[in-house]
């Protein structure tokens, strides 16, 4: 097993700065999670509170398309950080991962997204014959990326990985040569991490499942003509 190591994701929530909207919605509205900057209004009225969000990216996926934040721009995601030769958790992870993706599988409202954290080695047709062998078909549900083979992208990829609160980086005694954990983000239509999720633990993947429908509830009050539309 891959070595596991900074915070576990559900104590990285418990330590996060976690908010919500009204009281009386709080039952129905998972948690903002991370930093929020409050911001004076130069007008003397309340202050505006502006909620953090995931990091930027540019990525391509296993069809060779791209996929930035804008991909996803109106629906929910759910990212992972992975790589295709790990001989430790990464096939019990997306194996995870595959569990809540098919009752998903067409559903437009939300996507899968699994960064290689080995982008040296996983081409895209490697990330697409690992797609294939999961059985994750359409890669425009469940994108299978990398941010390119540059000398800095791997750096790119850890800094992203920690931007969605989860680790990853090169260690030489982990298994494979990375020490990652099998954090699961999920993302909201707005970009707000909205939940974080051990992918190793039954009863988080569990949370997840019951959780993202939640999220999707809330998504679709705030674009109804959409949800009607499909």
């Amino acid at each position: 097993m891959s070595i596991r190591f900074w915070l576990a994701p559900a104590l990285a929530a418990a330590l996060l700065t976690a908010c919500s909207g009204p009281a009386a919605d709080q039952a129905a509205r998972l948690p903002i999670l991370g930093e929020r900057d409050v911001r004076p209004n130069p007008n003397g009225g309340p202050a505006d509170t502006i909620f953090a969000t995931a990091p930027a990216f540019k990525a391509v996926d296993q069809a060779g398309q791209p996929v930035t934040n804008q991909t996803f721009a109106g629906r929910a995601y759910i990212t992972d950080f992975f790589f295709a030769t790990c001989p430790g958790i990464c096939p019990k992870m997306n194996g995870a991962l595959l569990t809540v993706f098919k009752p998903y599988a067409t559903d437009p409202r939300v996507a899968f997204v699994s960064f290689t954290i080995d982008p040296a080695h996983d081409s895209l047709p490697v990330l697409n014959d690992y797609a294939q062998r999961l059985g994750v078909t359409d890669a425009a549900r469940w994108h299978f990326v990398t941010t390119g083979h540059s000398a800095t992208a791997r750096d790119t990829v850890y800094g992203l990985a920690k931007g969605f609160f989860t680790a990853a980086q090169p260690d030489k005694e982990a298994p494979g040569g990375f020490a990652h954990n099998g954090t699961f983000a999920l993302v909201d239509d707005q970009g707000h991490v909205r939940g974080l999720y051990d992918s190793l633990d039954a009863n988080e993947v569990a949370r997840l499942q019951k959780e993202l429908p939640v999220l999707l509830a809330e998504i679709a009050e705030r674009h109804p003509q959409a949800t009607a539309a499909k």
